[in-house]
């Protein structure tokens, strides 16, 4: 009896009606859409932008300068962009963002073929962008989990990730032509790219229900009438009060201060070996073709590793690699080991994004990734910083093994860490 009964009352229950496919999502297809020639602008201004500050100033540290103030910018501003993203419209704030990035860089065009383009001006524009990529990158996502379920999340970030990593391998070769043809064209065709990322932004529809928690209404959450500073706090409250979000964070913003560095490694190395500046472009670009590849990765490495075992593996390949960089065989070699790193970066980008999204609460996501983001960001700039200090009086070899080291050292580290190596992914995860 006690089976039929139990039969009977799984057979009266409703079906759930499946979600549609990803590519019928009008919303997310849309956004998408806009911003692949978004990303593809900035990839191409974020190499000119340098190429003009040098050719005004004639400095590399002045060229150098403008990366810093924008990077400065952007860690300042990374705290209080997740409490905005979480307390207003996404989409508003997301659009607001794309029209900003539009006008500056079209300011920049017009300057420059005005003639009257001044590095004051070049550095107010690093202080802008820099300052608007949290709140694009916070409200980015968080409008893409609302306009995404569950099921189908690792799929549209890995679509996502297909984006970035083919606007990364593309933006520096296509802004060098342009810069080529003309120094202000590669802004006039950034400048393009954020305006029609702002006009798919506009056309996208969220869930009500999301856009009006995103809209600040009555149901605004308790926590948003707290102080600013202790609202601004909040994302890293919720992340550092998490064992397994601690040890994730802290693990993924390691592996940036080794692996931020490592082009520059790579471009004083095969400098000092005479290769040219084009045959050194083409080396680099191995980067950004081994994520495009690694995209098709993420779904199988997903289903069959463990989170925490996925991050400590790539971890362990990552140091091997880099130490192989050690071995000077030409430009083709540090191609490939670049296109073996690049696999693992879209399966750990996307495992870090689940795990944000399906551990914090949703009135918290929005400080949570800007977090995360500024984190990341603070890994990157100290490893930078600390790689281009050690080029200063150590060979490209000798830091190469000494970055390999060290995250060597950080995965011994981390497998001592129980939430990370016991981490399992989220029961909504798609089979």
């Amino acid at each position: 009896m006690s089976d039929s009964r139990d039969t009977l009352t799984q057979a009266d229950r409703p079906e759930v009606p499946a979600d549609p496919p990803l590519r019928r999502n009008v919303g997310f297809q849309l956004l998408w859409l806009g911003s692949v020639p978004a990303f593809l602008g900035r990839e191409i201004a974020g190499l000119v932008y340098p190429l003009v500050v040098l050719a005004i100033t004639g400095s590399p540290g002045w060229a150098g300068a403008f990366g810093s103030v924008q990077l400065f910018a952007m860690l300042l501003c990374g705290m209080p962009a997740g409490a905005l993203a979480d307390r207003y419209d996404q989409r508003k704030l997301l659009l607001l963002v794309e029209l900003i990035r539009s006008v500056a860089t079209t300011g920049v065009a017009v300057a420059y073929f005005a003639d009257r383009l001044t590095l004051a001006h070049l550095m107010l524009v690093a202080v802008v962008i820099g300052a608007v990529q949290p709140v694009g990158g916070s409200s980015r996502m968080l409008l893409i989990r609302s306009l995404v379920p569950g099921r189908q999340l690792t799929q549209a970030l890995t679509q996502e990730e297909v984006r970035s990593e083919a606007a990364a391998m593309a933006g520096p070769p296509l802004g060098g032509f342009l810069y080529g043809v003309a120094h202000g064209l590669p802004f006039v065709v950034a400048a393009a790219g954020f305006g029609v990322a702002a006009a798919c932004t506009f056309f996208v529809r969220p869930p009500a229900r999301a856009a009006d928690r995103a809209a600040g209404g009555p149901q605004r959450p308790p926590q948003d009438e707290l102080p600013l500073l202790r609202r601004m706090l909040t994302g890293l409250h919720v992340l550092w009060s998490s064992p397994l979000l601690r040890s994730g964070m802290l693990f993924a913003a390691a592996m940036n201060v080794v692996g931020a560095p490592i082009i520059l490694v790579v471009v004083v190395q095969l400098r000092d070996q005479g290769v040219s500046s084009g045959v050194l472009g083409l080396a680099t670009i191995g980067m950004g073709v081994g994520g495009l590849a690694g995209s098709l990765l993420v779904k199988p490495l997903h289903q069959r590793l463990a989170p925490g075992v996925l991050l400590l593996a790539v971890g362990a390949v990552e140091a091997v690699l880099i130490a192989l960089l050690g071995l000077e065989h030409g430009p083709w070699w540090v191609a490939g080991l670049l296109f073996l790193m690049g696999l693992n970066g879209p399966s750990v980008r996307v495992l870090v994004d689940i795990l944000i999204f399906r551990q914090v609460p949703d009135e918290q996501r929005g400080r949570a990734v800007a977090a995360c983001m500024t984190v990341f960001g603070a890994g990157s700039s100290l490893g930078v910083f600390a790689g281009g200090q050690l080029l200063q009086f150590l060979s490209p070899t000798a830091v190469a093994l000494a970055l390999a080291a060290f995250e060597a050292a950080v995965v011994l580290v981390a497998l001592t860490s129980g939430p990370l190596r016991k981490a399992v992914w989220p029961e909504d995860m798609p089979e």
